[in-house]
């Protein structure tokens, strides 16, 4: 009987930061890019979901949608991610529709990355307004339905035989142009974060109960 009762005193123990974690988190927070979304539409290589995730993370995303995602796309990769998807908040969508059209709804600008004579180079988009960064799968690219509903169409202009990089490197690209971009204009000198989404994530990354 001691036994189980000391199991149970152990399974109540509370999870407590440590002061330095703590700054950590509140330094992290203070940079994160509520308004610089990445949306996967059917990515089918789960190496290239996790190499995102780890993108994203380093760039300051906080938020990643994923479009009709295969099943093993939600088995992350800790190699690859190195627990990156642990920082993100992560959202699954039926349709390009039910993802796109709710993000243009909130003010977003929906940016697809698409090789195409119309296609603007990436480096003349502006990159601190509210924008979604739309990413198609590894063979095929976006769907039609992703495309149309687009408000601008940028790429990563090529100069070689090949017209094509790979998922994440290409998300890395885009990504840190627009950190560059948000940089300059002082988006992370302060919290962008609003301050209930700032107070839920600070609870979360530091494991807290809700009534703290």
């Amino acid at each position: 009987m001691q036994a189980i009762d000391n199991l149970n005193a152990v399974c109540y123990i509370q999870f407590v930061p440590t002061e330095e974690r703590i700054a950590r988190v509140e330094q992290i927070l203070s940079t994160r890019q509520s308004d610089l979304r990445v949306v996967l539409e059917g990515v089918t290589i789960p190496h290239n979901a996790s190499a995102v995730m780890r993108t994203c993370d380093a760039a300051g995303v906080v938020y990643l949608d994923l479009i009709s995602p295969n099943p093993e796309l939600l088995n992350f990769n800790d190699s690859i991610t190195t627990g990156a998807h642990k920082w993100l908040e992560i959202e699954i969508h039926s349709s390009p529709a039910d993802c796109l059209s709710k993000l243009k709804e909130k003010g977003m600008t929906v940016a697809a990355t698409s090789l195409g004579k119309d296609s603007l180079p990436y480096t003349e988009f502006d990159f601190t307004r509210p924008t979604a960064l739309v990413f198609g799968n590894e063979s095929e690219g976006l769907s039609r339905e992703a495309l149309a509903l687009a408000d601008v169409v940028i790429q990563i202009p090529m100069l070689g035989m090949v017209q094509s990089l790979n998922l994440s490197v290409s998300a890395a690209v885009i990504l840190f142009e627009a950190v560059r971009q948000r940089e300059k204009a002082g988006f992370f000198s302060s919290p962008r974060l609003e301050p209930e989404e700032l107070d839920l994530l600070r609870r979360k990354w530091l494991r807290l109960p809700a009534d703290e």
